[in-house]
């Protein structure tokens, strides 16, 4: 098997199980990375077929990818794709298909989905809204959507992302400026998505200042030399 999913998961025992079916269902290989969960999110996903990593403690989704990421890079040669899906259910299974099509029929290392705004709460929309020109701004690039959760890339891009993964609400920035970084070939494609709740407005502003900050202190890095 050459397609794996990678499965950050926090205490996700409601939703899990569909999405680790739904990944199966496509003949992928889910890959979940228990991420210091109380619950019973572990136990579903050993007992439905996926490879299942456990933290002992909460270390955040992008500790979790890297951890998944790690795993396949030193145990499975034949894994030439992954995908990054979340436990939420915010994105079907089924999306992935696209990732993955995309990244082997264009030869691509990188593809990052792009949502359908139609379907995201206002208030998501305007901080993506000033994410994306900010980025596209300041790294000289044209993404039509640059925090999307559901992305996917081959092995090559797996070795040279791995280190650039943070952590918090920058892990999908820090890994596209990896993946700008590293000069690899990438495109969108189009995913649908669901939300089932929103931010409060006050947390909401945080996020959207702190992903701010970071993409123009690390634009203007890339811009002055440092694209490493």
């Amino acid at each position: 098997m050459s397609r794996f999913v990678i499965i950050p998961a926090h205490n996700e025992e409601k939703n899990i199980e569909e999405v680790v079916k739904g990944v199966n269902n496509l003949g992928a290989k889910p890959v979940v990375v228990d991420d210091g969960s109380s619950d019973s999110t572990f136990s579903i996903c050993a007992n439905n077929g996926a490879i299942t990593i456990r933290h002992d403690t909460n270390k955040g989704k992008g500790e979790a990818i890297k951890s998944g990421l790690d795993y396949l890079l030193k145990n499975y040669p034949e894994f030439s794709h992954v995908a990054i899906m979340d436990a939420d259910m915010q994105y079907n299974p089924e999306e992935t298909l696209k990732i993955f099509n995309m990244l082997e029929n264009n030869n691509l290392d990188f593809v990052m989905g792009e949502r359908g705004w139609e379907g995201v709460p206002f208030r998501h929309r305007l901080g993506n809204f000033v994410w994306r020109k900010t980025f596209n701004t300041i790294f000289k690039t044209s993404f039509k959507d640059t925090n999307c959760g559901l992305m996917g890339f081959n092995r090559n891009a797996a070795e040279k992302l791995k280190d650039h993964i943070l952590g918090g609400y920058i892990v999908d920035n820090s890994i596209l400026i990896g993946a700008v970084k590293n000069e690899l070939k990438m495109d969108q494609v189009h995913v649908k998505v669901s939300y089932h709740r929103k931010s409060k407005v006050t947390r909401g502003v945080r996020i959207v200042l702190g992903v701010l900050l970071y993409i123009l202190r690390e634009g203007l890095r890339y811009r002055f030399g440092r694209r490493r």
